[in-house]
């Protein structure tokens, strides 16, 4: 009976992480409200992006972004190394494949900080991602907190605020909407969030099938 147990203990533990996509307008907060949720739960992994646009202060190499040239954008392009890109605001973006998926296989938790366009591409492709929505509290917060960075001129600031407007007519399309009023707060949400799908039914479907036909009689 024991040996049972930590059998099916075994089994739950290598169960496949969880693909978790956080998308939001710029100015909502996301980096913040996903570096406090990380540094709480060790099992959750941040999938960091390739992008060609060039580092903005205190950003480091493999922790913000893997920054490349556009000649090496184009060659992981080519060789199918993305599980989702585009081109925004004049720069390429994309979600590495193979690190993703390995931590995935692993059992960790992985969560893609993308745009909503990106969003609904890894949708498609995995339909039992879960989608959350992280929104500022107020349109005036988002233009707020663009203007604090103040790396971009006065036309650029409009069209990201034009952009987030857009962004938040598409969280509709998303499973949960976590308001970023906290950042501390929003991290504990969007945990919350986690281990509720971790419950839930279409995430124990292996686990079910466990123990109505491995174990026989055993039950």
């Amino acid at each position: 009976m024991t040996t049972r147990i930590r059998n099916k203990d075994a089994e739950m533990k290598k169960r496949k992480g969880l693909l978790i996509v956080v998308s939001g307008p710029s100015g909502a907060g996301k980096g913040t409200v996903l570096a406090h949720a990380i540094a709480e739960c060790p099992n959750l992994r941040y999938s960091v992006s390739v992008t060609t646009r060039a580092p903005r202060e205190g950003e480091c190499e493999g922790v913000n972004y893997f920054f490349k040239t556009l000649d090496e954008y184009q060659r992981m392009l080519h060789d199918d190394e993305f599980l989702e890109h585009q081109c925004v605001y004049g720069n390429c973006y994309g979600t590495p494949k193979r690190h993703v998926l390995s931590m995935l296989e692993q059992g960790y938790d992985v969560v893609l900080e993308i745009d909503v366009k990106g969003a609904l591409d890894i949708k498609n492709k995995f339909p039992d991602a879960v989608m959350i929505f992280l929104s500022p509290s107020s349109r005036s917060t988002i233009e707020s907190r663009l203007r604090a960075r103040a790396s971009e001129s006065e036309e650029q600031l409009q069209i990201r605020i034009a952009a987030a407007i857009d962004e938040i007519k598409q969280a509709v399309l998303y499973d949960y909407v976590v308001v970023n009023e906290d950042a501390a707060q929003g991290a504990q949400d969007i945990l919350a969030i986690i281990r509720a799908e971790k419950c839930s039914v279409r995430a124990n479907k292996k686990f079910i099938d466990n123990l109505l036909y491995a174990g026989g009689n055993n039950l």
